[in-house]
C-alpha cells in the first residue's frame, strides 16, 4: 500500500483493501475549506498544535485514513518532522461526507476513531447544511451536537468557537476568521 501511494491521489487502507476516492463535488470542496481556513489560522495565531487536510494519512492499528481535516495537539505536532508521510491518530478529525464515503465516515472510521484515542469527530453533511459534533467520553463517542444552526465550540481545540452558518457560507467564513484572529 505504502509503496503504491502517490501525491496526486486520496487513497486509504481500510479492511485490507485500498480504497480510492473519487474527485469531490465543489460543496464538498468549499466547506472543507471554509473550516480549514477557520481552524487552521486560529490554531495557528495561538499555537496549539497542527491543523491538516485531506492527503494526511493517519495511521491506526488495523487501517490507515485521510480524513478531510485533522488536528494535532501540541505532543504530537511536535513529532511531526518535514518529511513525515505516515501521521499519527489524531486528536481531532473531521469528515465531509459524500455519497460514496458516508457509510465508511459513520462506519468503520467512526468506529476506529472511537476506538484508537481521536477525541473529538466532526460529521459534516455539505448537502443538507449540518453538522454533528461526538465528542469522547470514557472512551466512546457522545453525539455533543447535531444542527445546522447556532455556534458549535470544540472541546479540543481551545478556544474555537463558530457559528454552524460559516462552514457552508464562504463570506460568513471570512468574516467568521477575521474576528478570531482579531
Amino acid at each position: 500500500f505504502y509503496h503504491d501511494m502517490t501525491d496526486d491521489c486520496k487513497m486509504e487502507f481500510i479492511g485490507g483493501e485500498v480504497v480510492m476516492h473519487s474527485p469531490a463535488k465543489a460543496r464538498h470542496v468549499r466547506v472543507k475549506d471554509n473550516l480549514l481556513r477557520m481552524v487552521q489560522n486560529f490554531v495557528i495565531a495561538r499555537d496549539l498544535g497542527e491543523v491538516m487536510d485531506e492527503k494526511t494519512l493517519c495511521v491506526f492499528p488495523r487501517n490507515d485514513y485521510e480524513p478531510d481535516i485533522v488536528f494535532f495537539g501540541p505532543a504530537k505536532a511536535a513529532a511531526i518532522q518535514p518529511d513525515t508521510m505516515k501521521f499519527p491518530v489524531p486528536d481531532f478529525a473531521v469528515e465531509v461526507l459524500s455519497e460514496s464515503t458516508a457509510a465508511r465516515d459513520r462506519g468503520v472510521k467512526f468506529l476506529d476513531y472511537e476506538a484508537h484515542g481521536v477525541r473529538e469527530y466532526w460529521i459534516i453533511d455539505a448537502e443538507e447544511e449540518w453538522v454533528e459534533q461526538y465528542v469522547e467520553k470514557e472512551g466512546r463517542f457522545e453525539l455533543r451536537l447535531k444542527s445546522g444552526s447556532g455556534e458549535i465550540a470544540s472541546t479540543v481545540i481551545e478556544g474555537f468557537c463558530v457559528p454552524v452558518k460559516a462552514l457552508f457560507d464562504s463570506k460568513e467564513s471570512l468574516r467568521v476568521m477575521q474576528t478570531l484572529l482579531a
